[in-house]
């Protein structure tokens, strides 16, 4: 026993040290380079570029190989999923443009590079997936889908450019429904699926940071608030009041939401892990107090709203 303590103590004390030696190695790969790296660069882009060709080669034999082949074609879907799915692409052309700036940041690239190489990077490899869909006899390009993804792409290069800093930024809440059950190859059988497909459950956000705009208060530097924007009552795309929800004929409508947030990019902290993961999920609006509207109902509140 009296051996075995000690000795514990010594294997304790070893694996401490090998942790905080991976810690303090993790912390020095992620930080920031002062000037351009162009190993770290040729690593940025290496990656993207690998990650988005499997991706897309990935999505052409998964999801487009089923269905038959046609010309080049647009459609327009503008008026289906009352423009979720809209919103859906203005917030991952946001999100994807601003991952690829700050791995470009994390290179040392210019800040204009970041802006051209970096945030475009969104912009880019959605506008190949409409092309897939165009040559898709079951789909077609949608214009829509494209103005979409210019608009979250300029949205981050705007601020960055006006303000050098992200004060608005898209974020995404979700909530299981029942909708889901009466269609499921429409909205998802499972939870993966419904949170990519059943849009009755998905809420986008505008998410604004209150100290930016007021820097000389005393308002906490996190405190964001936010604006949602989401859909109910939609079992298909066409909106024409089609669908049967409980054995009734209903109308879908929009809702619109108020709530507090947290910008996780805000939080103080010197640990560059750390700020990758808030980066990470700062792409998320946190559960919160809500105000509801709908034209239909009027004003509701949510104690807590996912």
């Amino acid at each position: 026993m009296n051996f075995k303590f000690p000795f514990f103590l010594l294997v304790l004390s070893f694996l401490s040290f090998q942790a905080i030696e991976a810690q303090s190695k993790i912390e020095t790969f992620l930080e920031p380079s002062d000037t351009l790296n162009k190993r770290r660069q040729n690593t940025v882009i290496i990656s993207e570029a690998t990650l988005a060709s499997a991706t897309l080669i990935g999505l052409n034999q998964i999801w487009y190989a089923d269905y038959a082949k046609s010309d080049f074609h647009f459609i327009n879907d503008n008026d289906e999923w009352l423009q979720m799915d809209k919103v859906g692409h203005f917030y991952s052309a946001y999100h994807l443009g601003r991952f690829g700036a700050e791995a470009l940041n994390w290179s040392g690239a210019s800040s204009k590079n970041q802006l051209i190489y970096g945030a475009g990077i969104g912009f880019v490899f959605l506008t190949a997936v409409e092309v897939l869909d165009g040559y898709s006899a079951e789909w077609g390009a949608s214009s829509g889908d494209l103005i979409a993804n210019a608009a979250g792409t300029a949205l981050y290069v705007s601020q960055e450019l006006l303000w050098k800093e992200q004060r608005i930024t898209p974020k995404f809440s979700f909530h299981t429904t029942h909708y889901a059950k009466q269609n499921p190859d429409k909205l998802g059988s499972s939870l993966n699926e419904q949170i990519l497909k059943d849009y009755n459950g998905q809420t986008y956000w505008l998410s604004v940071n209150l100290y930016s705009f007021a820097k000389e208060t005393k308002i906490p530097k996190w405190l964001n608030v936010a604006l949602g924007y989401g859909g109910e009552a939609m079992l298909s795309g066409n909106n024409k009041n089609e669908n049967l929800v409980l054995g009734q004929k209903v109308e879908n409508f929009r809702q619109i939401y108020l709530s507090f947030d947290v910008n996780l990019a805000k939080i103080n902290t010197k640990s560059h892990f750390l700020k990758t993961v808030f980066s990470i999920f700062n792409t998320i609006k946190i559960p919160a107090p809500t105000l509801e509207y709908t034209a239909n109902k009027g004003l509701k509140g949510h104690l807590i709203y996912f």
